[in-house]
């Protein structure tokens, strides 16, 4: 942690481990430094003590290396690079971008599209359930349940982008009328950087929305030029590791013990540029019911006014996702300012990041 009154006047004298007493979320090096930030913390003090509190149940995921995961790595007392590689995916495929050693930039260049999870049959969703998906998952617990996955499987760090569509579409269904009555539902989902090295992973949609036709539009700056409005069917689910398994079979998309139309296909089409800039030549060929825009940092990119601006005129059901409690506070301030949006927040707190949703004045 780095010392909160930083560059105000003296030298920090050391490593911050003197905490305010109060909310026990910012550092300081000495006590002079600790006054001298009062005049800026004291209007963040008391939210930041609720957030706090909200600190455990942040980190209570029902995985066997939940502790692993969340606290030992935010503490540095594991890496993330240890915690793949006990497990064998360090480096690996999909998982190669989960750490710092592989950087994302030339990654994008390439674009491979590693259609294998790398881990056996019994820690991945590799194939269609076997029994029907419950009215509504409430967590990851009932999707482990449901798909027959360990609690020890890593998979719901990959899983993270499909089940954010999932939940923003349970939150917005209400506004989204043609659930239920249609057999398309397409998203707009903003800003995607490592996804794009992880696009089999929406091959679960398929599970989650069965008999439904997704189209997703993956729209950002991360998207290499040469790959501009490619389209790419996912017509299966992301494979295990095993040479035998029935997942290599274009017929295991369902189980055959249940009659279930699980008829479902994901289509998505990358878009290279900013929401805002090229939004009018998608929506002409794809008119969004649901926006999506995940771990966006709307309060430390500015380029993301104008899409807000656009979002609101648009009247569109926007779901966001963050990093934090507080993120999400200073997402909502700004949004609030450019565009008189009102928030919805949090509304789920999931693997490491929080979502919260647009509202708009009637």
């Amino acid at each position: 942690m780095e010392c909160a009154g930083k560059g105000r006047g003296t030298r920090c004298i050391g490593p911050a481990k003197r905490r305010c007493a109060r909310c026990g979320a910012v550092g300081y090096c000495s006590v002079s430094h600790q006054i001298s930030h009062w005049s800026a913390h004291k209007e963040e003090c008391a939210r930041l003590e609720q957030q706090m509190k909200h600190a455990d149940a942040l980190n209570a995921f029902p995985f066997t290396y939940c502790q692993e995961a969340t606290v030992e790595i935010c503490e540095k007392r594991v890496s993330r690079c240890s915690f793949l590689s006990k497990r064998g995916i360090h480096q690996v495929g999909m998982w190669m971008y989960e750490c710092k050693c592989q950087p994302l930039g030339n990654s994008f260049e390439d674009l491979r599209f590693h259609n294998s999870w790398d881990l056996p049959s019994t820690l991945c969703p590799c194939r269609g359930p076997v029994s029907p998906i419950s009215d509504h998952l409430s967590g990851w617990e009932d999707y482990y349940r449901w798909r027959l996955i360990p609690f020890h499987s890593p998979v719901a760090l990959l899983l993270q982008w499909p089940m954010l569509i999932y939940y923003a579409i349970q939150i917005s269904s209400a506004r989204i009328s043609t659930i239920g009555t249609s057999k398309e539902l397409r998203v707009h989902y903003i800003g995607p950087e490592k996804e794009l090295l992880q696009l089999p992973a929406f091959g679960e949609l398929q599970a989650l929305f069965p008999g439904m036709q997704m189209h997703i539009e993956l729209v950002g700056p991360a998207v290499p030029e040469h790959r501009d409005g490619e389209t790419i069917k996912v017509g299966g689910y992301a494979q295990c590791s095993e040479t035998d398994c029935d997942c290599k079979s274009t017929s295991s998309h369902a189980s055959k013990n249940v009659n279930i139309a699980y008829n479902s296909t994901v289509i998505l089409q990358l878009r290279r540029g900013c929401y805002h800039d090229i939004y009018r030549n998608i929506s002409e060929e794809s008119y969004p019911h649901l926006i999506v825009a995940p771990n966006a940092g709307i309060a430390a990119y500015s380029s993301w006014l104008p899409t807000i601006e656009l979002i609101h005129e648009m009247n569109v059901p926007a779901v966001f996702s963050d990093y934090c409690e507080e993120a999400c506070h200073l997402a909502a301030r700004c949004m609030n300012t450019v565009a008189g949006v009102s928030v919805s927040l949090p509304v789920l707190r999931m693997i490491h990041w929080l979502m919260f949703r647009c509202t708009y004045p009637t």
